[in-house]
């Protein structure tokens, strides 16, 4: 990865980017859990792999991930910086492919990755979250084989 030259202004302003509890998080997960969902936090749903998800439904086996769109490179909103172009590029597409190999591995093992942009309304979003752990949430009384969990 290239080199990254800043000044301490904006080393500043970086250090305080929040990774955990943002704003849309902390409503996202306020809106699930009134709509009677349980679910848990800054977990990672498979073992051995470090790729953490910011709501994890375990018995429905749902990731959901809260993508800023900087970091993530939403089609709407993500900007290229001018100022370590080369750096900025290099690390947001980094950034990208992994994301596509978190879902690709979470498919693999049977679990569904849903991505939820920082921008979007958290109500549409819980209603989007909430549909899809409901169709996917085990049935009463029916068992999984040995070796799905």
């Amino acid at each position: 990865m290239p080199s990254l030259e800043t000044t301490p202004e904006t080393r500043a302003r970086m250090s305080h980017q929040r990774s955990h509890d943002t704003k849309i998080e902390v409503v996202l997960r306020s809106t699930l859990h009134a709509a009677g969902l349980r679910f848990r936090v800054h977990r990672r749903p498979l073992v051995g792999v470090r790729r953490e998800a910011d709501i994890v439904f375990g018995p429905s086996r749902v990731a959901v991930f809260v993508d800023g769109c900087f970091w993530h490179a939403c089609p709407e909103h993500a900007t290229w910086p001018k100022n370590n172009a080369e750096f900025w590029r290099e690390k947001i597409e980094k950034n990208r492919s992994r994301d596509r190999d978190t879902d690709a591995r979470l498919a693999a093992a049977g679990w569904l990755a849903v991505r939820v942009w920082e921008h979007e309304k958290a109500a549409e979003a819980a209603e989007r979250i909430a549909a899809v752990v409901r169709e996917r949430r085990p049935q009463r009384g029916a068992r999984r084989s040995k070796g799905t969990d």
